[in-house]
């Protein structure tokens, strides 16, 4: 009779780097995920925030989620056919790269596909990004919410303002960013102050493996 793939051991003698207790730890936690879940995702955030993830997380209470080092988590769940400890588990091990995630679930492949779909959450961009409108001040006060002790911020900024009777005004029509440009630090600074959330926090799911063996992509590209 065949040993169960789930009951194989992984050398961490590949690499060197891989000794350490914390390592091996979360890749036993990784493998004693894969034997409670049905389904295992790869997925990829687009503007990540530490607050709106948590959200995400308490709404999948029932599921798990694993963030580490794509080296450790690809070795747990094994980067070959004779490695993997589920079959073609390696096929999503492979896929372990760049700024990622996996996702571990029971709940049906389709609820799951339909519900990040369709979650979003609007951001404050982040320099480096692409503007998706343009924004510009007119000359003018600004409102109350700017108090006077701001007014030497807003000119590093690069706002062409100025304090008179303790209000800040806009000495001239000012944009801050145009359509399609990239966003530096400075302007990223003024549009949270201004209120644009421009940006959206979204998870992206790319890949999935079942239980079953059976995996394929989920996007393009």
């Amino acid at each position: 009779m065949p040993k169960s793939k789930r009951d194989k051991k992984i050398s961490l003698t590949k690499t060197t780097k891989l000794g350490s207790k914390l390592k091996q730890s979360v890749m036993e936690n990784l493998r004693e995920a894969v034997n409670k879940y049905e389904h295992i995702f790869v997925f990829h955030t687009d503007n990540m925030r530490n607050g709106k993830l948590k959200d995400v997380r308490n709404e999948w209470k029932d599921s798990r989620f694993f963030f580490g080092k794509n080296k450790v988590m690809s070795y747990a769940l094994g980067k070959s056919a004779q490695d993997e400890i589920q079959t073609n588990l390696h096929k999503l091990a492979l896929q372990i790269e760049g700024q990622c995630g996996l996702l571990f679930t029971n709940r049906p492949v389709d609820d799951v596909i339909e519900w990040f779909d369709n979650y979003s959450e609007p951001e404050f961009p982040r320099a480096g990004i692409r503007a998706a409108y343009t924004v510009t001040l007119d000359e003018g006060p600004l409102p109350d919410t700017f108090i006077h002790s701001m007014e030497p911020s807003l000119r590093q900024l690069g706002l062409p303002t100025t304090l008179q009777r303790g209000v800040i005004q806009v000495l001239k029509s000012h944009t801050i960013c145009k359509e399609g440009s990239v966003i530096t630090p400075e302007q990223s600074r003024l549009l949270k102050l201004f209120g644009h959330k421009m940006a959206e926090f979204k998870i992206v799911l790319r890949y999935v493996w079942s239980k079953d063996g059976q995996f394929w992509p989920l996007v393009e590209g």
